[in-house]
């Protein structure tokens, strides 16, 4: 008779839900930490900017999306065997949080515009990466490639019009 060790258990799939949860939403509080405040009131903006109270609840639904995603790849054997598709998740995150201070924190509209570019491909590389292993994890993450476009040509439209 084979008993079960309660230390060698994984770990139970929701607890893991709620950490992949944490890490996406304290990438979210790090740009938080760089508001748009006076500058970005006074750039000159295109007709077709979205009003503030808009990002709040995208970003809210993107960030969560994005959480369910890795959790799903992750449940299919944890990192060990995700590394490259778990890896490209943590870059585009990284790459994520480091937008906003780079545009809203130093004003750098068009470093900022070459970095959302870098972040719209390491996004599309984990969609691809992540289909193998999970077509609704890579669908998930549609909408924020979806997002992430359409604010990369609004960065780059904010840097010309305010050049």
């Amino acid at each position: 008779m084979t008993t079960s060790n309660p230390t060698t258990r994984a770990p139970r799939p929701y607890l893991a839900l709620a950490g992949w949860v944490l890490l996406c939403f304290a990438a979210a509080s790090f740009g938080g930490l760089f508001m748009p405040g006076e500058w970005y009131a006074g750039l000159k903006k295109p007709s077709w900017n979205p009003p503030a109270r808009v990002f709040g609840p995208v970003w809210t639904a993107l960030y969560t999306m994005m959480a369910v995603a890795a959790w799903l790849v992750w449940k299919r054997g944890g990192f060990a065997a995700q590394r490259r598709p778990l890896a490209l998740f943590l870059v585009q995150l990284a790459l994520n949080a480091a937008w906003t201070p780079l545009f809203f924190g130093l004003h750098w509209t068009g470093v900022a515009f070459a970095e959302i570019v870098l972040l719209w491909l390491a996004i599309a590389a984990t969609i691809a990466a992540f289909r193998p292993v999970s077509r609704v994890a890579a669908w998930l993450l549609v909408p924020y490639l979806t997002w992430v476009g359409f604010a990369a040509v609004l960065n780059f439209t904010l840097w010309r019009l305010n050049s």
